[in-house]
Order: C-alpha cells, then sequence, then structure tokens
C-alpha cells in the first residue's frame, strides 16, 4: 500500500481536490465491482469521507484511490482496521516513512502467518493421505474381494 496524503478521519478533503474529477457511489461501486452498501461500509468505518451535498455523497479521487488500497489491503488479508492505522499514520505524521515502516511490519506478520497455515496444510494432507491408505488397507483385510465376482455396478 503506498501513501495517501489524506487528512485525518472525516476531515473535509484538501481545496485541490474539490475542483477534481468526482465520482458518485454508483460511479465507484461499478469500477471496482462493489456494493453501495460495501462503499458506505468504508465510510461508516472511518476509510472514506466523500464531501456532501445535500444527501448525495460525492466521491474525488483521494477516496477513489483508497479504495484501491483497502482492496488491495484485502486481498493481502489485512483487517480493514490495519488498513484504518495505516491511514491514520499518514493522516497523522503527514510523513510515509512511518506509514511505510508499519506497513513492512504488517506484511512480515501477514507472511509468517501465510507460512504457518502452510506447513498447517501440509501436516492435515499428510494425516489424509495416512488415514486413506489405512482405511484402504483394513477394506482390504476385512473385506476382500469375492473370487469370481462381476466387476462393475451390475448395469
Amino acid at each position: 500500500m503506498s501513501a495517501v496524503n489524506t487528512p485525518a478521519r472525516h476531515a473535509k478533503p484538501p481545496a485541490v481536490e474539490r475542483t477534481g474529477p468526482t465520482f458518485s457511489i454508483s460511479d465507484l461501486a461499478q469500477e471496482f465491482a462493489l456494493t453501495t452498501r460495501a462503499i458506505r461500509f468504508y465510510e461508516d468505518e472511518g476509510l472514506l469521507a466523500p464531501r456532501r451535498r445535500g444527501q448525495v455523497r460525492i466521491y474525488g479521487e483521494r477516496e477513489r484511490t483508497r479504495i484501491k488500497l483497502i482492496l488491495r489491503g484485502k486481498r493481502l488479508g489485512l483487517a480493514l482496521s490495519e488498513i484504518r492505522e495505516l491511514f491514520d499514520i499518514f493522516a497523522t505524521t503527514g510523513n510515509e516513512r512511518p506509514q511505510l515502516v508499519k506497513f513492512l511490519q504488517m506484511l512480515a506478520d501477514r507472511r509468517a502467518m501465510l507460512h504457518q497455515q502452510r506447513e498447517d496444510i501440509d501436516a492435515v494432507l499428510t494425516e489424509i493421505a495416512i488415514l486413506e491408505r489405512d482405511c484402504r488397507r483394513r477394506l482390504k483385510q476385512e473385506f476382500p474381494p469375492v473370487a469370481g465376482a462381476a466387476g462393475g455396478d451390475g448395469m
């Protein structure tokens, strides 16, 4: 995830963005294959802060970029709280370095967890193979094939 020059949560977007491209919630939902409900959820979680004109949400490039980063973080297996933490670090410090250091730590943690999951999966697959062999061996011992029996299912 790269840093996004963003103000603190729920603060007004910078004045520069107010003149930039804007998007409706439907535009962003279609672009990112999300539901409008998902986008509103990200807003409720403090990850997005669109401007409003009455009841209408007006999303700028900042929110569009944040949605990209949210989706990337989710693909990596980060929780929304971790993604918010990365956004907040930059908003608080105004500096990308602390955000990148934290992100590297999150990535290392995620990698370690995935390696552990891989080991766990390999162990379970080995256990399944052992149990299958045992079941087949027991079936052969206890229920030997009948000599002269017709093969197939009788159809």
